[in-house]
């Protein structure tokens, strides 16, 4: 089962077994995609359906963030009590309950009510699956395989998009009706439930993380995992390994919220910093991006049709690159990709406020003059390249592993739910920036990409190589 042919310092290999089961935690991340992304293709139609306008679009489309904050805020609880295997299969319940749920929604507020529950879902596999990776792998390749988060996250946004383009074209639009008596919008929703259910039962067979185990005083259990997981069976090795495990968790109580707090900032300095990270990653405006891209491109002159496969072609994109981090984050470290994805991204944001202000016409005559759309579609690409390259996967890295151990569940979602929340904040209030002018909105993200850019450079220190028992707060 060995497939790599060097061990680091603690004997501990890189696994054939540990990857599949990395990539079966990351799965979580896929769904993490395609249950916030799935709603872009069905916008304009949800909005004609139930008569809802720019202030009601943003909520019904941002509701499941608010879901997704409380989700991940309790994930952490849960994990340390519950472990993160049998936290991931309660995210898979209810990301099967809220896909049936949501494409079978009769009333807006039950449409609500259903991404709501999808949306906790999300919070909880955002939290556990870049902690449950970062737990079980070797620190000589924790980044890459972290990074299978983030990749995970633009494959579920590549395959909504897809569906989305794929059932509104079969049905000649996302409000005509496809099958049973269902519009296009419905089934785009209803198409979630296959990969929840795949999620649900891969992660059935997935070892439980020995550093839970280890808190658990399943000291027999933690070595078992780490014979297998690790291909670790020196005795010396494990013992060492044991107890670091051991003398990091070591606390006289269970970890809790008072645990991040500090006396002079509130918070530990760290749980700032991750608090920061999750923020910045929503504030450069990336998930406007996929969620209203086809609504966006539609509204600047371009037919539904081409503006779902623009849409497309730039999840395609941040699939792509995304494999470069993966390939870039344990060689060029976790620093320099966020100041180089920081800079490019202010730079390309800049480009399409520009563009956007050279926008003719108004409401559905609305449209963007010769070669400024095409400048428009460059620009919007490179932004997700900058990103896809850097803040996408590269924070999912760092807070899965800059915390220190006894407090890294509980950092963590408090973490992930400060990204919901900024989340639902750049969200709800697009349709109604989008109003106001697409140069305001953008313009406001490019000047979060160059904040980005400062704070990276002042409070972000390297973790690449760094062992979870030697992180510190």
């Amino acid at each position: 089962m060995s497939s790599t042919s060097a061990t680091d310092g603690l004997g501990q290999h890189a696994t054939l077994r540990v990857i599949l089961i990395s990539a079966a935690a990351a799965l979580g991340g896929f769904l993490f995609g395609f249950d916030t992304a799935v709603i872009n293709g069905a916008v304009d139609a949800i909005r004609a359906h139930f008569g809802l306008n720019a202030g009601e679009i943003g909520i019904t489309v941002s509701c499941a963030l608010l879901g997704s904050a409380v989700g991940a805020w309790y994930a952490g609880m849960l994990a340390n009590r519950f472990g993160r295997v049998r936290t991931m299969q309660v995210a898979a319940v209810l990301l099967v309950a809220a896909a049936a749920g949501s494409g079978l929604a009769m009333a807006v507020w039950d449409l609500v009510l259903w991404r709501l529950v999808g949306g906790i879902g999300v919070g909880v596999a955002s939290v556990i699956a870049p902690t449950y990776i970062a737990e079980v792998a070797p620190a000589r390749i924790r980044g890459r395989l972290g990074s299978m988060q983030q990749l995970a996250i633009v494959l579920g946004i590549f395959a909504a998009l897809l569906s989305d383009a794929w059932l509104a074209g079969a049905a000649g639009g996302a409000a005509e009706v496809l099958w049973l008596g269902l519009p296009a919008w419905r089934w785009m929703f209803l198409a979630a439930v296959t990969p929840a259910l795949i999620y649900g039962l891969l992660v059935l067979g997935v070892p439980e993380s020995p550093r839970h185990l280890v808190a658990k005083g399943r000291m027999a259990d933690a070595r078992v995992v780490l014979q297998k997981v690790l291909s670790m069976h020196s005795a010396a090795a494990l013992d060492k390994k044991l107890g670091d495990i051991e003398a990091s968790l070591r606390s006289e109580h269970k970890p809790r919220l008072r645990d991040l707090c500090s006396k002079g900032t509130g918070l530990l300095p760290v749980v700032w910093i991750g608090i920061a990270l999750s923020v910045f990653q929503q504030f450069v405006g990336i998930n406007v991006i996929f969620y209203y891209s086809a609504t966006l491109w539609h509204s600047v002159g371009f037919s539904e049709a081409d503006s779902f496969t623009i849409t497309v072609v730039t999840s395609i994109v941040n699939v792509l690159v995304t494999l470069v981090a993966i390939a870039l984050v344990d060689k060029i470290g976790r620093k320099p990709l966020l100041v180089i994805g920081s800079a490019g991204m202010a730079i390309t944001l800049g480009v399409m406020a520009w563009c956007f202000s050279q926008a003719v016409g108004s409401g559905a005559e609305l449209s963007l003059p010769g070669a400024v759309g095409m400048v428009a579609l460059v620009a919007a690409n490179a932004y997700v390249v900058f990103f896809g390259v850097s803040w996408g996967p590269v924070v999912w890295v760092l807070l899965g592993e800059m915390f220190p151990n006894r407090i890294r569940a509980t950092a963590l979602a408090v973490a992930a739910s400060a990204q919901w929340l900024a989340n639902f904040a750049i969200t709800s209030t697009f349709p109604a920036l989008a109003e106001m002018g697409l140069t305001f909105a953008y313009g406001l993200y490019a000047a979060f990409a160059v904040l980005s850019l400062v704070f990276v450079l002042r409070a972000v220190r390297e973790t690449k190589g760094v062992e979870l028992e030697d992180m510190h707060a």
